[in-house]
């Protein structure tokens, strides 16, 4: 299994207990959704090793995860590790929700100004994602990605529909 292949699920916190119990930040709307998870892949310096899971538990305050086997001395070791899961497992969206992975090289299509070009990616490292486009003239365009902005999402024709504001295509476009 490659990490291409899978979603990022969470990483490793502190161990808790003494019976290879783990506290982890799972990176996901509804952790509850992962409650009843068998196994998990560990991203290590050998790269993704899977861990057969005993137990989870979540709550408002923390999630734990037992691991399989683990003793207390090993499960420290794991701790900062970063856990995937194939994509294969993510609960299907509809509407105009969608994974990040899920619309790159959508084209995208602007309610006032028409095509803009090829979403890229989707940068999402500061306050707020933003979607690059890359246009036909070679230009990027960078697009705050807020949900008021987004029209509509067709899977079908691979189209992302979104209202930029005003002034703001034509700023990356237009010559000065």
């Amino acid at each position: 299994m490659k990490t291409d292949d899978c979603f990022y699920l969470g990483k490793i916190g502190k161990p808790f207990g003494y019976k290879g119990e783990m506290n982890v930040f799972l990176d996901v709307d509804k952790p509850s959704e992962y409650s009843s998870l068998k196994s998990v892949f560990i991203l290590t310096s050998q790269g993704l090793v899977p861990y057969m899971i005993t137990s989870v538990a979540v709550s408002p305050a923390r999630t734990t995860i037992i691991f399989a086997g683990l003793t207390s001395s090993e499960a420290a070791l794991l701790q900062g590790k970063e856990l995937y899961l194939p994509m294969t497992m993510l609960p299907p969206l509809t509407g105009n929700k969608f994974y990040f992975h899920e619309v790159k090289n959508f084209s995208v299509i602007d309610e006032n100004y028409g095509y803009i070009g090829i979403l890229k990616e989707i940068i999402d490292n500061g306050p707020q994602p933003v979607i690059c486009i890359s246009a036909p003239s070679a230009k990027e365009v960078l697009v705050p990605l807020i949900d008021e902005f987004i029209i509509s999402v067709n899977r079908i024709s691979k189209t992302l529909t979104i209202k930029s504001p005003e002034g703001l295509i034509e700023f990356y476009l237009e010559k000065v």
